[in-house]
């Protein structure tokens, strides 16, 4: 009997013409159904001419019957992107004050939770500081289909959607008030078609004034992660914003303190520029474990300006992997 997964893989291997990308890539599939003799196959439409609407339902039909003797029959219909999408878990990056490096950890999350075989997408909610897509060395614009907006993949695979993909010029400031930026973020949820992911991850704008508000208000946020850095006016801030997480009612999942410290490997020595760690104060405070002491490296931060934090490798980023799998592991039991 054919299977999902050999379904999937064709559905995977057919590049469509006008957009080259592929069914999966740009979350076509509403629904695959398989009984003994039939599959059925409902794909949302895509954002192509009529006639390659028609190449690509026969193209499916064709490959799919070559998997045995069965009637297949492929079928569309407009879908919004809440019935697209099926979301596990929701993850905030939060920070209580900016320039501690939030959207760097949100980056290494994703990246970290990607390695891992888990399917991952970023909602930039920074819109008047938006770096993600930079980091990801990504400038496509996201494509626009009848039921909502497709975020841009990254060379992993990692759904990406930012304000800054969408302005004309990716050095252009974003002058909003709060009420439109809130808009916006709602809207990053409600309209782009994530499709079927594993983890969300957000990065949420420094502070707790009316983004970060609206994003725990509006969207079904799973945890948060708390960013910090060594210095004791970061520590100070660091705990408005876990009295907001519970003010909010919102779990902290665990904390990451950011520019803990630089080595030195020739003197084989941690130097801690901003002073002592206070990593796990933090974590006690928020009654969360201390999931990472990230150092300052030199060579993440040239990836990052050259958008290839993906091939990023270190222990540090590995231990960072296995302390996020075993929370949200924990999260989810």
């Amino acid at each position: 009997m054919i299977t999902k997964d050999q379904v999937m893989e064709i559905l995977n291997n057919i590049i469509i013409p006008e957009v080259f990308k592929t069914p999966l890539e740009l979350s076509l599939v509403r629904d695959i159904a398989i009984s003994d003799h039939k599959v059925e196959i409902t794909l949302t439409r895509p954002d192509i001419s009529e006639e390659h609407q028609q190449w690509l339902k026969s193209r499916i039909e064709t490959q799919v019957k070559s998997l045995g003797k069965v009637d297949v029959s492929v079928n569309y219909e407009i879908s919004t992107a809440s019935k697209l999408n099926k979301i596990g878990q929701v993850i905030a990056i939060m920070s209580g004050k900016g320039g501690v490096g939030k959207s760097l950890v949100t980056g290494l999350a994703a990246v970290a939770l990607k390695r891992q075989g888990y399917s991952v997408g970023i909602l930039d909610a920074d819109i008047t500081g938006p770096s993600i897509p930079k980091m990801f060395g990504i400038h496509s614009r996201p494509d626009v289909s009848e039921g909502g907006i497709i975020p841009v993949s990254s060379g992993t695979g990692i759904k990406v959607m930012s304000l800054n993909l969408l302005l004309p010029d990716e050095n252009e400031a974003v002058i909003w008030r709060g009420p439109i930026i809130g808009k916006v973020i709602t809207q990053f949820w409600e309209e782009v078609i994530w499709g079927q992911l594993d983890y969300l991850i957000v990065d949420l704008p420094p502070g707790t004034a009316d983004a970060p508000l609206t994003v725990l208000q509006t969207l079904p946020v799973s945890g948060i992660i708390i960013v910090s850095s060594p210095q004791d006016l970061a520590t100070m801030i660091v705990k408005k914003a876990v009295r907001m997480a519970g003010t909010m009612k919102k779990r902290i999942i665990g904390v990451v303190e950011n520019m803990s410290y630089l080595y030195v490997p020739e003197l084989n020595k941690k130097i801690e520029l901003f002073g002592p760690s206070k990593g796990e104060e933090m974590a006690r405070a928020a009654g969360a474990p201390l999931l990472a002491r990230l150092p300052i490296d030199p060579e993440l931060a040239a990836l990052c300006d050259k958008g290839e934090i993906e091939t990023y490798r270190n222990e540090i980023l590995d231990k960072l992997a296995d302390s996020l799998s075993h929370v949200l592991a924990a999260k989810q039991n």
